[in-house]
């Protein structure tokens, strides 16, 4: 008889964007993101940092202050490093699973790339102008989203 205490496809995806998470070296806010086929194959993951070749020592991650100081106009979201970091020629029609609800600058990207669903753990920041926004522009493209309800499970990973 077959286990039947597996995981399901949205914790396995979660997952694998909570563990994206553990990249990322933001000292605040680490997200995740994984893009899914429509056949549930993993085409893509991404983390919040550094664009490739700028040093993460030498550039800011501070929250506040003048804007050229803080880690706003440097850092690369989870959800477009994912979108970048795709190798492959098409993602249309993908889900993408993503720790923290995506700002207006990521939307705009999952929208032109046509992935159609978003799953997302957090919204944190769901009162400020670039969620707002971003659902705004989700809904008027026909791309569903919704928020990943965890299954209450613990799993416990030894590296």
């Amino acid at each position: 008889m077959k286990r039947k205490d597996y995981i399901k496809w949205d914790e396995y995806f979660m997952g694998i964007a909570l563990l994206s998470t553990e990249r990322s070296k933001d000292p605040n806010t680490s997200v995740g993101a994984c893009i899914v086929s429509e056949d549930n194959k993993i085409l893509s993951v991404g983390y919040n940092g550094m664009p490739i070749g700028i040093s993460d020592d030498e550039f800011p991650w501070s929250r506040e202050g003048d804007s050229l100081n803080t880690k706003y106009l440097y850092v690369c979201h989870a959800e477009l490093n994912a979108i970048l970091n795709y190798t492959g020629v098409n993602i249309k029609g993908a889900k993408i699973y993503t720790t923290l609800f995506p700002c207006n600058e990521c939307t705009k990207a999952i929208i032109q790339k046509g992935i159609k669903e978003i799953i997302y753990k957090s919204d944190k920041y769901s009162e400020t102008d670039t969620v707002i926004a971003s659902k705004k522009m989700l809904d008027a493209a026909g791309v569903t989203y919704r928020q990943y309800t965890p299954i209450g499970r613990d799993i416990t990973l030894s590296l």
